[in-house]
C-alpha cells in the first residue's frame, strides 16, 4: 500500500501531485527511488481476517470472534437446509410409495439415509466445537483427498438408480 500526503494511493489509478498528473500504471512501473522522490511511502498492508467468523482486531492485535453459539446455530440451520434440498429431489418417490405402494429403489433409500446421517454428523460436529476458532477450522477444512465424509462441505452423491 502506498501513501502520499497521508492518503492511500490505489494501484492502477491515475493520481495528481504537485501539479503533475501520473498515469494509472505509474506506481507499478516506477522504482522505489522515483516514488520516494515525490514523497510516496510504502506502508504494510492492513491485516485481514475471515469476516464470517471474526469482527476484526482489537487494540492488542487479537482477533475478535463473532458469537460462537450464533454461528453454530446458523451453520446448523444451513446444513439442515442443504439436506432438505438434497432430499426434496427424491421426495416424490417416497410419496408415490406411500400413495400406491410403488417401491422406492434401494439406491435412493440408501442415498436418502446417507444424507440424513451426514447432516446429523455435521450438526453434532458443529455443536461440539469449543469456540469460534474451532468452528472456523471445521467448516473450512478440506481433507487432502478432497471431499472426504469428514469434510464439512461433503455430501453423498445421488445414485443414478431412479
Amino acid at each position: 500500500m502506498y501513501i502520499l500526503d497521508g492518503k492511500r494511493l490505489a494501484l492502477d489509478r491515475a493520481f495528481s501531485h504537485g501539479g503533475i498528473s501520473y498515469p494509472a500504471n505509474w506506481l507499478r512501473l516506477s522504482s522505489p527511488a522515483e516514488r520516494q522522490a515525490i514523497g510516496i511511502t510504502e506502508a504494510a498492508p492492513e491485516p485481514t481476517w475471515d469476516r464470517k467468523f471474526y469482527w476484526g482486531y482489537d487494540t492488542e492485535g487479537n482477533l475478535i470472534p463473532k458469537d460462537h453459539a450464533e454461528l453454530v446455530s446458523n451453520y446448523s440451520a444451513q446444513t439442515k437446509q442443504t439436506a432438505n434440498s438434497l432430499l426434496s429431489v427424491t421426495d416424490w418417490m417416497v410419496i408415490r410409495a406411500a400413495d400406491n405402494g410403488t417401491a422406492v429403489p434401494s439406491g435412493i433409500k440408501t442415498y436418502r439415509e446417507e444424507v440424513r446421517t451426514t447432516c446429523s454428523s455435521k450438526v453434532t460436529a458443529l455443536a461440539g466445537t469449543a469456540d469460534t476458532a474451532a468452528l472456523a477450522s471445521y467448516v473450512q477444512f478440506v481433507s487432502p483427498s478432497g471431499g472426504a465424509p469428514t469434510d464439512f462441505n461433503y455430501w453423498p452423491e445421488q445414485s443414478s438408480e431412479a
